[in-house]
């Protein structure tokens, strides 16, 4: 069931989202050779409580941490730890955030020092690709418009989007209907009402889109060791088009 937000509910997913951006925009600024991912972890979440909200992924299907840190070839849900971000990789950062009941979600990802220019070129198109989502997230066009968008874009760049974990509605719980997949056809899937609000997320690898999960449990990587790069925003679907509640100042 696709449920419908009241603009007082958009309003609280907003400022869930406002928190998750702020995060984000926090981390991006730490983010750099010889950090560890665990402090990333730690300021954040001391970020997201003194901001009056809950990190919304520690304890979600049993997840250990309150973000996703996520290096080079991982794609999704790396778990923070003692590993060193070093020069020239690439940084994912999932966060997600609740506030009086109601979540954010949203996801960047970063250069730690000078990156080569593949992967400057594989960050520029994801973030591009989210956008190109984006645009088609509007009244009377279809979950699979904005799918189609993303897929289209990516791959006239090259590369591949992954099949195996897709964007999503929000809003009174993390993940809600419907889903929204990065790969389709326009015109196919739940037409767009205003009310509604999605996660829309782009993972963009160098190479094949599929991915193997490690032991962990979490930790997906992509199978041919590619790289890959991972953008999200909130979305509230208006009469107007798509209002972006995560966006980056």
């Amino acid at each position: 069931m696709i449920i419908l937000k009241s603009s007082q509910e958009i309003k609280l997913i907003e400022k869930a989202c406002r928190i998750a951006a702020e995060a984000l925009e926090m981390l991006g600024e730490l983010i750099r050779p010889g950090v560890k991912t665990k402090e990333l972890e730690e300021y954040a979440e001391a970020f997201i409580k003194a901001r009056g909200g809950a990190p919304a992924f520690k304890g979600y299907r049993g997840y250990p941490a309150s973000i996703c840190v996520s290096i080079n070839n991982e794609v999704v849900h790396g778990i923070p730890s003692d590993r060193l971000i070093k020069e020239g990789d690439i940084v994912s950062i999932d966060l997600g955030v609740v506030y009086q009941g109601y979540y954010g979600d949203a996801a960047r990802s970063y250069a730690a020092g000078r990156i080569g220019e593949l992967q400057k070129r594989l960050l520029e198109v994801t973030e591009r690709a989210l956008y190109k989502g984006i645009e088609k997230a509007r009244p009377g066009n279809r979950v699979g418009d904005i799918s189609a968008a993303i897929q289209d874009y990516v791959e006239s760049n090259g590369f591949s989007v992954v099949r195996a974990f897709v964007g999503h509605g929000v809003g009174r719980f993390l993940h809600e209907e419907p889903q929204v997949p990065n790969f389709g056809r326009p015109g196919k899937g739940p037409r767009l009402k205003e009310g509604m609000t999605l996660a829309i997320e782009p993972m963009v690898n160098t190479g094949s889109p599929d991915v193997m999960v490690l032991d962990d449990g979490w930790t997906a990587v992509t199978a041919d060791g590619g790289y890959s790069a991972h953008f999200e925003h909130t979305v509230a679907i208006t009469k107007n088009g798509a209002e972006i509640l995560t966006k980056f100042n």
